[in-house]
């Protein structure tokens, strides 16, 4: 047997550490992602938020994020299992979900009751927290500045938030936990520079917008519906095996939602890509490759879902304009929906 000498196994054991403190780095770095998100959805109504919880959900796997929590703003009655529905699907079922209280209904062409019925899932609209309480926790034990809230349905959640006073959760306001712990906002709404009656920015709810961009002091990053709007995805699902999320909420979309189902004939067809723009950014950011910013400006919103772009100096909002191809960035957002990457 070959007899090592005391240098050649101080070697050795050099290179070991080295080795098993690499493993331990890799380790940290997949299971603690920097990226910390808070998803605040109308999941249910466009398919869009079906897509983009399917990305969310990739992001996390590959620990590019921590999905802290999705926070359903619909009250569509299988919207929660649904979306715990989708989580689960993907591998990651114990993400919370808060849901805004307001009572339930009932939306039989929503794809909410499709997913709900079809995947396995725990939580029901009985069982998630509200919205107001999860956001005042989550936040209370964030880190400074490290939240990203991606809001992509109407911004009810987030008035609620501003507005809820000092509890056992925190001494500090909703306006003070979000104004401390949130690094940035990403908005997908509003139509830029300038528009009118943008669902997310009305949403049957009078003036919150307007609150809502009044109040806060956080820079925000607006994805407008004309991004989302020239960009369609989703035929390539028709492909994917028929007990699979994106396959049944977005067929059952095409066949059902009421301002599109005259062009369904028996299968997916594209669909406008809001909310998907918005997730994309928040991950990957994209700023000279997908997009460019305009800043230098204001978000003015109306009570009505309108919105105008009043040029300021050292503003904290800005929107983003497509740079990218728009064929090669539909490719480029099925694939993220897909987890190929």
């Amino acid at each position: 047997m070959k007899r090592l000498n005391g240098s050649k196994i101080l070697h050795q054991l050099c290179l070991g550490i080295k080795f098993f403190s690499l493993l331990f780095f890799l380790a940290c770095t997949h299971t603690s992602p920097q990226l910390k998100i808070i998803f605040d959805t109308d999941f249910g109504g466009d398919a869009d938020d079906l897509g983009a919880l399917a990305m969310l959900n990739h992001f996390e796997k590959k620990g590019e994020i921590d999905l802290l929590a999705v926070m359903c703003w619909s009250t569509e009655k299988y919207a929660v299992g649904a979306i715990d529905a989708v989580n689960t699907f993907y591998g990651n079922p114990d993400i919370p979900i808060g849901l805004r209280q307001a009572g339930l209904h009932e939306e039989a062409w929503n794809y909410t009751k499709v997913l709900a019925d079809n995947l396995p899932h725990d939580m029901s609209a009985q069982d998630a927290p509200d919205a107001t309480l999860l956001y005042r926790q989550l936040l209370s034990k964030s880190k400074d500045e490290s939240v990203v809230i991606v809001a992509v349905g109407p911004y009810m959640n987030i008035k609620k938030l501003i507005d809820s006073k000092p509890d056992n959760i925190s001494n500090l306001t909703g306006l003070e936990l979000m104004e401390t712990k949130v690094r940035e906002l990403v908005f997908m709404g509003g139509q830029f520079p300038s528009g009118e009656n943008e669902w997310n920015f009305n949403g049957d709810m009078p003036g919150v917008t307007k609150y809502v961009l009044e109040n806060i002091d956080i820079p925000i990053t607006f994805l407008g519906f004309e991004l989302g709007v020239s960009l369609k995805t989703g035929e390539v699902f028709n492909e994917l095996p028929k007990d699979e999320p994106l396959y049944l909420g977005f067929y059952h979309f095409s066949e059902n939602a009421p301002w599109s189902k005259h062009l369904f004939q028996g299968k997916i067809y594209d669909n406008s890509t809001f909310d998907q723009t918005a997730v994309l950014y928040a991950v990957r950011n994209g700023i000279g490759t997908y997009w460019d910013r305009v800043d230098n400006g204001i978000c003015i919103a109306d009570d009505h879902g309108g919105n105008t772009w009043k040029e300021q100096e050292n503003s904290n909002h800005s929107y983003l304009v497509l740079k990218y191809p728009v064929v090669d960035m539909e490719a480029e957002i099925e694939v993220f929906m897909l987890g190929n990457f």
